[in-house]
């Protein structure tokens, strides 16, 4: 069962419709907000209100960020026994890292010299260093990562998240998607595929910084908001009588959500997805570029309540380093480092990261053996994901891998652990957060998940 079901035959809004009296739809919308994991029946402390990830899609190596692996350049060009293990493509000999590992902040963190602006954080970072997901090919493996299985067409975590825990403000998405381009082929990645229509994540393409153009059809040019508040609460009106008529329908419930969604956010979205109201300064703390631009506007978002925002840096796979991954990997660490290091230092500032999560990695990681003589392959065996803040303990890392870097071998972490303890740290258990569909309670991390209770303050 959910955590709160509604009585059987109606939906949500129609029976909050029917306490609700004469409210009206207007009185009603405070209430409709609510999840069914309100404040009062969080099952524990929540240390995060929100989450914001910054997806490495195509996978990041490991060992060239938060995780040395000095035998490699030992060892370079042989393969031992200890990385004999199948990939989705042939590899050969290992591929020493050739950056350079200092250790930072009081408490020594070692963090690889692409990331000099983070490493400034380095006692708000917790590194993971031994998750290992169950598929080495894109498409499972980012399923996992976001949906909680390998096979499409389940919810999405944000979608997870915003069921169980709602939005703290009506007039904006509470979860929202910063993507450049159009990425049609990961529509399932954000999707509430079986939940209400109403938790799924709203794509915004940021490529051109002009609200108006990262939201079509934000401003009414041809009604005044009277008008437009008149006609919608005619349309809702009709809907409701078809509701009454026919029964449950969430898709219908859904639209009606969205209408008054959509319209509430003609005048904050104008506000939220502006940057151009930031100080010169904090823009360009940031720097420049399409994943600098985004983490800004998560900065902006999670101060306005929005409880998930997703990252993704780029459109397509620009971490999946195939070939000339040295030469790649400097490009890409260089255009994340500022913006991230800003992104921590902003919500420090206004303190937001006290109870703001911030999530870094991608959907696995990459071997330590070389493919094509340069490039590394999938490794779905063992990789780092960093996170920040949200009730996480800084200054620390958890588990290992083998002396390679190739597989997890302690304090080994699924992504069932994973989305379990954000779930956790959100004040939400996740044995508990369920939606009945097709004759069975579905759950984020099925039947697994363990709380990696050692990481919480």
């Amino acid at each position: 069962m959910s955590l709160i079901e509604p009585s059987p035959g109606f939906t949500r809004r129609q029976l909050i419709e029917r306490l609700g009296g004469g409210l009206g739809l207007a009185g009603l919308l405070p209430l409709l907000g609510d999840s069914p994991a309100s404040a009062a029946q969080l099952q524990f402390r929540p240390r995060a209100k929100r989450v914001i990830q910054l997806f490495m899609n195509g996978g990041p190596f490991q060992a060239d960020f938060f995780d040395p692996k000095p035998l490699l350049a030992k060892y370079e060009g042989q393969r031992p026994e200890e990385v004999v293990l199948r990939t989705e493509r042939v590899t050969a000999g290992l591929l020493a890292s050739p950056f350079a590992y200092s250790k930072h902040g009081s408490s020594g963190l070692p963090i690889s010299e692409l990331l000099p602006n983070l490493a400034k954080f380095a006692d708000d970072l917790c590194v993971l260093r031994s998750l290992h997901t169950d598929n080495p090919n894109h498409g499972p493996a980012l399923y996992q990562m976001n949906n909680g299985t390998i096979t499409p067409r389940r919810p999405s975590m944000g979608s997870w998240f915003l069921y169980g825990l709602g939005s703290e403000n009506q007039n904006l998405p509470g979860y929202v998607v910063l993507c450049p381009g159009r990425p049609v082929r990961f529509a399932e990645l954000w999707t509430s595929a079986f939940l209400p229509a109403q938790f799924q994540g709203t794509y915004i393409n940021h490529s051109n910084l002009a609200p108006a153009a990262m939201i079509p059809f934000l401003k009414n040019g041809s009604m005044t908001t009277t008008s437009q508040r008149q006609q919608l609460d005619l349309l809702q009106s009709l809907n409701r009588e078809h509701l009454a008529e026919r029964g449950a329908d969430d898709q219908l419930d859904a639209r009606i959500n969205s209408l008054e969604t959509a319209f509430r956010m003609q005048t904050e979205a104008a506000d939220a997805f502006d940057i151009s109201h930031e100080p010169k300064a904090i823009r360009a703390e940031y720097g420049e570029g399409k994943f600098a631009d985004a983490c800004l506007l998560a900065r902006r978002l999670a101060e306005r309540g929005v409880r998930f925002t997703q990252i993704y840096y780029g459109n397509g796979q620009p971490w999946d380093t195939h070939s000339k991954h040295h030469e790649q990997v400097r490009t890409l660490a260089k255009a994340i480092d500022q913006p991230i290091a800003a992104l921590l230092a902003d919500l420090k500032r206004t303190g937001l990261l006290e109870d703001t999560l911030v999530v870094w990695g991608g959907e696995f990681g990459r071997t330590p053996t070389s493919e094509n003589g340069d490039g590394r392959d999938h490794n779905h065996y063992g990789f780092t994901m960093c996170l920040a803040g949200g009730g996480v303990r800084g200054g620390m890392t958890y588990g290992e891998t083998d002396d390679f870097g190739f597989r997890a071998v302690q304090n080994k972490v699924h992504i069932h652990d994973l989305h379990a303890t954000i779930l956790y740290l959100l004040g939400i258990n996740h044995e508990k957060l369920t939606y009945r569909y097709s004759g069975r309670d579905f759950r984020l991390t099925d039947v697994h998940g363990r709380i990696l209770q050692e990481i919480v303050t």
